[in-house]
């Protein structure tokens, strides 16, 4: 029996496989494939992929000011009382000099530095200062004291951010105000006029140790100056030494110290003085 042709399906069909194999050509050309064993191409990312909801930072109030403590500080000095304060020779009560508010640095034989009764190790700091409008002196003798960032001793022994009229006064540049005492030299000299108040905003990042005592990381700190930046995250190469190359002494934490200079021009002062850890 003779099969019935139907020939409009002839050129159909040949249309029908010319369009399925341009189709599947193209599927192979441009498809990403897997190679044999691996997943499937990922999904596109989400802007919640990178998204952290906890923990949830503590909140911490701002002080009315700038300068004023916020809620989480620990207040050093307010202008009442030095109870915070020791006398760094022998821990006995601070005599330093508490009037109108104000902390005046006391010149007395056998008086000396002063510390805090608290240890810290890593912090916030805001301390103000002023050399008095009736200074006299040069160089190094013109206003001089300190503030040691981490207090290794009763004298000078520790980090000192150097505190000196550096208005109109030339000494050694790692010696001037702003300075981390013979090690960091201050980007910018930022001193205001003697008898005007200073300040100084201060982030300390002490140095850590292995268990034999030698030096795992070092000591880094920033400094503000009036608002102005300083030092930079400055890394200390030690202890900030008056003669000699400084070097590192094992610590856990330590007090902060502030210095009553054997210089013999009039005494500056100090107020407003206050902390944060940092955990």
């Amino acid at each position: 029996m003779e099969i019935m042709r139907l020939p409009f399906l002839r050129p159909l069909t040949l249309a029908t496989l010319i369009a399925l194999a341009a189709f599947l050509f193209s599927q192979q050309l441009f498809a990403p494939q897997s190679a044999p064993g691996q997943a499937a191409t990922p999904a596109a990312p989400k802007p919640e992929d990178t998204e952290v909801w906890e923990p949830v930072p503590a909140i911490v109030t701002p002080g009315a000011t700038c300068t004023a403590p916020p809620s989480d500080a620990i207040v050093l000095f307010d202008g009442k009382n030095l109870d915070e304060w020791v006398s760094a020779q022998d821990h006995s009560p601070a005599k330093w000099v508490v009037h109108d508010g104000i902390l005046t640095v006391s010149k007395e034989k056998g008086v000396g530095n002063i510390e805090t009764k608290r240890s810290f190790k890593n912090y916030q700091l805001h301390i103000e200062w002023r050399i008095p409008e009736n200074i006299t002196g040069s160089d190094q003798a013109r206003g001089n004291s300190g503030v040691f960032l981490a207090s290794l001793g009763p004298g000078d022994d520790g980090y000192e951010l150097q505190v000196l009229d550096s208005y109109n006064n030339k000494t050694y540049v790692n010696g001037q105000a702003g300075s981390i005492y013979k090690q960091g030299i201050p980007l910018v000299n930022a001193n205001r006029k003697p008898g005007e108040w200073q300040t100084y905003d201060v982030v300390w990042t002490a140095p850590t140790f292995t268990d034999d005592g030698s030096l795992k990381t070092p000591a880094y700190v920033t400094v503000f100056f009036n608002g102005i930046l300083v030092q930079n995250h400055f890394e200390l190469k030690g202890q900030t030494l008056y003669i000699g190359k400084p070097f590192y002494k094992k610590y856990d934490s330590a007090p902060i110290k502030l210095q009553a200079h054997g210089d013999k021009s009039e005494p500056l002062s100090y107020r407003n003085i206050w902390i944060r850890e940092i955990k």
